[in-house]
């Protein structure tokens, strides 16, 4: 099976059943399915080729999801992207994974505009609001989105086959650079199908989407959804909760995918015992360890729903997950391994451990990323021989234990990616960023605890003698070259970082450090010289404001 499949198939047995609901648009399997056979002729037209890649740049909208099976409809590879990127990380990828078509708005393009011209693989901009053909130069093709509306309404032809590649999802690499993730057909449809399946997703299913489609955990609600047959409520962000609050009851929700830090900001609102939330079957949490304290909350709110705890990550989508009927017996495990799939836990010879011991996770299933793209050293890296000749397993950097009864406890990552929102946030892009402004002498980043986003990213900053660093200037430099998410939350100024017997930074010794406090980060103002007392100054971003962008969650690995 391919994965337009999912949509095609729906549309075949539901052509007038609402499948989209955004804002205040409401598109049916028929049109949506006819849309992206539109989108695909007009791809085609103008020079995609098969397994070629498609660029999509757009916010959470019915044109992105048009995209995505737009561009599968035309035997491509879709390549979609956080609408946070900046420039520098967009043309990064683009170049990287050579596409040579992007979709996008008017906006987008236009603060783009300088790097897309000098992209020499980059062809054609297909602007998905109609509008910014005056940004563009450097010999882009420019295309409005309405140009698809005369392309035919069918069905181009496929040569696709289910080992083809399907997509290409970005995430950050501990080097720094985006490492992008190629998946199959295979690979997609293979944890779509077990992921329905233990959700026990039907047509009657009104799932809400309030993540990023570029987050993977937002990419599958479309493909399960479309599978069933089911509705798709389709949100930006959880910005205004009360409203998503209110469209949840209104459409008739079912299921409900989150992340702790949405989970977080929900438990915030006042009088939520007032709403009638009977409607919801389940709720879903992966991107980080869902609290125990947070499933006690969730199950006081939605009595009636069930709850999964989840674990998985970009490279294989999903690995496991609790069974609600566990989450009182096994609240701070993440469950056992979902359908169709086998893990196990290694040690650092690779041989496998038995219960209670400590040892890096190991994936079996056909939902195993491919690889990582134009990376054969990483790829090598998290693919190497299974059991069976010929075979490659997934080793995903993640350290766990396991139980008696084969449940799974999650105890830390094996490189230091930090994840905060639900996104993956390299340390060393942060350290990166902060090298870059003038005064900035030595950085580095490390995670402190949160109460709302599980780990926040602070900062330690040693100035250059005779610098003074502004804590708005800091701020406005990070914003400048990284998306919300990877904006340090804290600041604090040192005369010197502590160091390891080898000479390298001693993060742990930062953390600890900082884990003295008991959780609790003093806030103080950074304006001081270089000169100043080596006292811990902590600032949070936005003036003391929380870093929230607009997605207050959201990225890889789910």
């Amino acid at each position: 099976m391919l994965l337009q499949q999912f949509l095609e198939d729906s549309a075949r047995k539901f052509p007038r059943k609402t499948a989209l609901v955004y804002e205040n648009r409401r598109l049916n399997y028929a049109e949506l399915d006819a849309g992206s056979n539109r989108l695909a002729h007009l791809l085609k037209e103008c020079g995609v080729k098969r397994g070629g890649r498609v660029a999509i740049f757009l916010e959470n909208s019915p044109e992105a999801v048009i995209s995505i099976f737009g561009a599968l409809k035309a035997d491509a590879v879709f390549v979609i992207l956080s609408p946070q990127l900046k420039p520098r990380k967009l043309g990064y990828i683009i170049e990287n994974c050579g596409a040579g078509v992007i979709v996008s708005d008017a906006q987008k393009l236009s603060a783009a505009a300088a790097t897309l011209a000098g992209l020499p693989g980059l062809r054609t901009v297909i602007c998905a609001d109609g509008f910014g053909r005056a940004a563009l130069s450097g010999g882009l093709q420019f295309l409005a989105w309405n140009e698809s509306f005369s392309m035919p309404a069918v069905r181009p032809p496929c040569a696709n086959i289910n080992l083809d590649l399907a997509a290409i999802i970005y995430t950050s690499g501990s080097t720094g650079s985006p490492k992008g993730v190629m998946l199959t057909h295979l690979n997609m449809t293979s944890a779509a199908e077990s992921i329905a399946a233990y959700l026990e997703s039907v047509p009657g299913d009104v799932i809400i989407n309030l993540l990023p489609l570029s987050f993977d955990y937002g990419l599958y609600q479309v493909l399960i959804c479309f599978k069933a047959g089911a509705t798709l409520v389709l949100e930006r962000s959880f910005a205004w909760p009360y409203s998503v609050v209110k469209r949840i009851i209104d459409e008739g929700v079912t299921g409900f995918p989150g992340v702790p830090t949405i989970f977080a900001l929900l438990f915030q609102m006042k009088n939520l015992d007032r709403y009638d939330f009977s409607s919801l079957r389940y709720v879903t949490s992966t991107g980080a360890n869902l609290p125990v304290k947070h499933i006690r909350r969730l199950r006081e709110i939605f009595p009636a729903a069930k709850i999964y705890s989840m674990y998985g990550l970009t490279e294989c989508k999903r690995v496991s997950y609790l069974p609600p009927g566990d989450i009182d017996r096994k609240p701070e495990s993440i469950g056992r391994g979902m359908p169709n799939q086998e893990l196990w836990i290694v040690d650092e010879q690779g041989r496998r451990v038995g219960p209670g011991v400590i040892g890096e996770l190991v994936v079996r299933g056909s939902h195993v990323m491919k690889g990582y793209w134009s990376d054969p050293e990483a790829t090598s890296r998290a693919l190497r021989p299974g059991p069976h000749d010929g075979e490659r397993v997934l080793y995903t950097g993640d350290l766990f234990r396991m139980d008696e009864e084969g449940y799974l406890y999650f105890v830390s990552r094996m490189d230091d990616m930090i994840k905060t929102r639900g996104e993956r946030v390299s340390p060393r892009e942060v350290e990166n960023a902060l090298h870059e402004m003038e005064g900035v002498a030595e950085a580095a980043v490390v995670p402190v605890s949160d109460g709302v986003l599980g780990n926040a990213i602070k900062a330690f900053i040693v100035p250059r003698p005779g610098y003074a660093l502004d804590r708005k200037d800091l701020v406005s430099h990070c914003r400048s070259l990284l998306e919300d998410f990877a904006v340090p939350r804290y600041f604090e100024i040192r005369e010197s970082l502590p160091r390891s017997g080898s000479g390298k930074i001693d993060k742990p010794a930062l953390q600890q450090s900082q884990g003295d406090q008991g959780g609790q980060i003093r806030v103080a103002d950074l304006g001081r010289t270089h000169a100043a007392p080596p006292n811990k100054q902590d600032v949070p971003g936005k003036d003391g404001k929380e870093n929230q962008g607009d997605h207050g969650a959201g990225a890889p690995g789910g």
